[in-house]
């Protein structure tokens, strides 16, 4: 594995050096494949079921966004990662307690963030979506370092509370009026965190600041404003530290999954634009046998919901 901080010092040269040149274009990519990168099992539990895992919300999540799912594995060469990247069209870095910027899982991500960064230079264009570690993580790229502190929200669900640059926002500027304000007013995001970037770390660090639009935040329970919803302000690059995925696809009543008529909404459509963006890239695999073999249907979940918070997971 490659020395961390030599890539992030890399990603950030790329996207701090020269102009950003993507130009829009009119070709739609009608059958996206959104890779999701796999991460180490970190519960004893569940160790007996594979090193690396993807829990199935996070798959059925963008398949319901009309997408395809490739399951990313870590233990591949930079080549053969290389290869993936070109063929997919999209990434999904999923939540997790992994360590940010020593796992296995940060070091890959990194990787394919390099490459999305220097491919949106050219023009091409690849879009990268973090749910909460994978937001965190994405900080830890952007900014060269670890602004993380404690910022507990665990099992609580929350309104956000919207900047001014929300209303305008990529994500956010198609949702209808009645929902964007039930979103403001209304539990509807699932918050399971220890800690996060908190406002006054994220505007404190120019290149956070530089990269990133700060779309909402919210108040953690042991009191610091942290950051929840982020959006590259140049880049396909978008993160929020909370779980749309589990409104629509994840029941444990032992767990805050908000289910309301407007929790799947805002699931739906969270969805529906990520695959969207994904839609303007126009890597595809040689061939369709090819990519018949990498997508998700070769694998078969596991029931897991006896030991865990996920109904099913996929292991690697």
């Amino acid at each position: 594995m490659f020395a961390f901080n030599a890539l992030v010092c890399a990603c950030v040269a790329l996207y701090s050096a020269g102009a950003f040149v993507l130009q829009d274009r009119h070709e739609i990519n009608n059958r996206p494949i959104i890779g999701i990168l796999t991460q180490e099992v970190t519960d004893d539990v569940l160790k007996q079921f594979g090193n690396t895992y993807i829990p199935t919300s996070y798959v059925t999540y963008i398949e319901s966004g009309g997408a395809r799912v490739v399951p990313i594995k870590l233990n591949q060469s930079f080549a053969e990662h290389e290869k993936i990247f070109r063929s997919i069209n999209g990434l999904l870095l999923i939540g997790g307690s992994v360590n940010p910027e020593t796992s296995d899982f940060a070091h890959i991500a990194g990787f394919y963030f390099k490459l999305a960064i220097k491919a949106n230079d050219e023009g091409d264009y690849f879009p990268i979506w973090g749910t909460c570690l994978g937001l965190q993580l994405l900080t830890v790229l952007v900014a060269g370092e670890n602004l993380l502190s404690r910022t507990m929200a665990e099992n609580v669900t929350y309104p956000l509370n919207f900047t001014t640059e929300a209303q305008s926002s990529r994500i956010f500027k198609d949702f209808p009026p009645n929902l964007l304000k039930a979103l403001s007013q209304e539990p509807l995001t699932a918050n399971f965190h220890h800690f996060g970037v908190t406002k006054e770390a994220f505007m404190g660090n120019e290149k956070l600041n530089v990269f990133f639009s700060i779309l909402s935040t919210n108040v953690a329970e042991n009191g610091p404003v942290f950051v929840s919803t982020i959006e590259g302000r140049k880049y396909p690059v978008y993160g929020v530290q909370w779980h749309p995925e589990v409104n629509r696809f994840q029941w444990d009543p032992h767990y805050n999954f908000p289910h309301s008529s407007n929790a799947v909404g805002v699931s739906s459509l969270l969805a529906e634009f990520f695959v969207n963006e994904g839609r303007r890239s126009l890597h595809h695999f040689s061939d369709i046998a090819e990519e018949n073999i990498a997508l998700i249907y070769n694998y078969n979940p596991v029931y897991v919901g006896n030991v865990s918070a996920y109904e099913q997971s996929f292991f690697f």
